[in-house]
């Protein structure tokens, strides 16, 4: 881990020759120094020891060009980030000490929109909640796909590190197109058609013509996408939301197996959320510290009693069907059938059946056999994400195991919470789904933490793993457990064959080396950055 930490400040005039000329460039209320400021930059939901030396807020795509071609005068390394919500892989803090923070935040425009051709254009400010209000002040029929990390999160930053959602457009990455990059030495490239004067088709064919250039601009410090076209998803006709739960710990390769093939034809076309009874229960309170009588990790007795006053199964899963109201009758015929003796309970859900869950919830469970009274607040948020509703509601299972009750407006970062996410990716198969879970499991309970579990299908054909490291960051020692646990994960992982496909601000040195992959990297860096000014060490191990 030291490595990423390697300082790259240069000399003490230097810096401040820049800042000096930032300062003009920006304006000094967008450089940033104060103590306080730098401090939260540094600030991560898991321990480092990065520090950032000042912040620099440019408004617009030609004030990225000057702050990059001040930063290589003075050989300055900067590090972008769009929202800084990226809370369990770093948050704001950058990859190496001595990196001034490029905060982006300020550039908040929202360009381009077309509701015939259901796209919007966006800079990396525009957040979540912005295009949410901005497509409902139009009562657009278009739906944006959202993540659960916050309403302010930046959809550019989500997308360029390849998250995902929840709806059919769930695999963010996959449904951009025409971005603008400003390269590390100041220049200016567009991707795609949108590299043509006058192209009418560059926020709506991801190709374009020649080589595909994109993809090097995401989880990479190649460049610094300053605009991106984000395409939207028609409401559809009618929507419903499954829910199911297995009581059988064993149950999970029964379930992938069932699903893979509703995914691979068409009938389950969202992304589909299997979670473990450790990350439903995070979901729904925080630690039961007088049930546990303090100890840690969550016994499984006190787990198993839990499940059964709250309702909850072994896995659980969630997902949504969309189309027309024949369509979705359909794929709730076949979805049931698939599970048909490998779930305990399924349920369906429209808006009219969660009104008439909140509101005679007793009923409800006599008529349906399921408690819905304790789960409606990790229902709700679940079913409007399957919308495209952003919520800050999953923000709260990061104060899992703080002694206080999450606050009105959570920060994670400076509220202490404890958070380390390692994001394995696995075929869509239920045998090597259960080898991963069992591997990353005992690693999790060994080291004194609940193996919070998630796996997502993302895809038709692979599953995308997010396990969760949680814990309290004010209680000596858990920052070095914690960070001893993820890098065993990391390594038994890989091990396995079982990579991530997103990394830690921090860990991204832990990447084992691959010679032609990385000497394809290190050219283009070279190339693009001589001066290693960008991100220097993000995504790329060390030589």
């Amino acid at each position: 881990m030291s490595t990423a930490r390697t300082a790259f400040i240069g000399s003490g005039r230097h810096l401040e020759m820049a800042l000096e000329q930032w300062t003009a460039a920006l304006g000094p209320e967008n450089v940033i120094r104060e103590p306080a400021g730098l401090r939260a930059a540094e600030t991560a939901t898991f321990g480092t020891s990065v520090t950032v030396p000042a912040i620099v807020r440019p408004g617009d795509r030609n004030e990225v060009r000057q702050v990059l071609r001040i930063a290589n005068e003075w050989r300055i390394p900067v590090y972008p980030v769009s929202g800084g919500c990226n809370w369990g892989y770093g948050s704001r803090v950058p990859s190496a000490s001595g990196c001034v923070l490029l905060d982006l935040g300020r550039m908040n425009r929202i360009l381009d929109f077309s509701e015939d051709l259901a796209y919007i254009t966006v800079e990396p400010g525009v957040t979540q909640q912005q295009v949410y209000s901005f497509l409902q002040e139009r009562n657009s029929g278009l739906w944006m796909d959202a993540t659960g990390a916050s309403p302010q999160a930046s959809l550019v930053g989500n997308a360029v590190e390849r998250g995902f959602g929840h709806t059919p457009y769930g695999d963010h990455f996959s449904h951009v197109c025409g971005m603008e990059v400003v390269l590390p030495n100041g220049e200016v490239l567009e991707t795609g058609f949108s590299r043509f004067e006058g192209s009418r088709t560059g926020p709506l064919h991801r190709w374009g013509v020649g080589a595909y250039l994109d993809g090097l601009f995401t989880q990479s410090n190649l460049g610094v996408v300053t605009r991106m076209s984000i395409w939207l998803m028609p409401a559809p006709e009618y929507f419903q939301a499954y829910f199911f739960s297995c009581d059988s710990e064993e149950g999970l390769a029964p379930l992938v197996e069932a699903l893979r093939p509703l995914r691979l034809n068409g009938t389950l076309r969202s992304t589909v959320h299997i979670a473990n009874d450790y990350k439903v229960l995070s979901g729904l309170q925080q630690y039961p510290w007088e049930a546990a009588e303090g100890r840690t990790p969550l016994p499984r007795e006190v787990m198993k009693r839990l499940r059964k006053q709250l309702h909850f199964g072994a896995w659980s899963a969630s997902g949504g069907l969309y189309g027309t109201r024949a369509q979705v009758a359909e794929a709730r015929r076949l979805l049931r059938k698939a599970l048909a003796g490998k779930v305990n309970k399924l349920e369906f859900l429209d808006e009219r059946k969660l009104r008439m869950a909140s509101r005679f919830s007793g009923l409800y469970r006599m008529l349906t056999g399921w408690d819905l009274s304790r789960a409606l607040e990790l229902v709700r948020p679940l079913f409007g994400l399957l919308q495209g509703i952003p919520t800050d509601q999953p923000l709260a299972s990061t104060y899992w195991r703080k002694r206080t009750p999450p606050p009105a407006t959570m920060n994670p970062d400076q509220d202490g919470c404890g958070l380390l996410w390692c994001s394995p990716v696995a075929p869509a198969d239920g045998a090597q789904a259960e080898e991963l879970v069992a591997l990353a499991g005992g690693i999790l309970l060994r080291h004194g933490f609940e193996p919070a579990i998630s796996l997502t299908m993302v895809t038709e054909r692979s599953l995308a793993c997010v396990i969760s490291i949680t814990y309290d960051r004010h209680v000596p020692g858990e920052d070095e457990k914690a960070s001893a646990c993820h890098r065993e994960l990391l390594r038994r992982l890989s091990e396995a064959g079982f990579h991530s496909y997103r990394m830690t601000s921090q860990s991204s040195a832990g990447l084992k080396p691959s010679p032609g992959y990385d000497h394809v990297l290190r050219s283009l860096k070279r190339s693009l950055d001589p001066n290693q000014i960008l991100a220097p060490g993000r995504y790329l191990s060390a030589e």
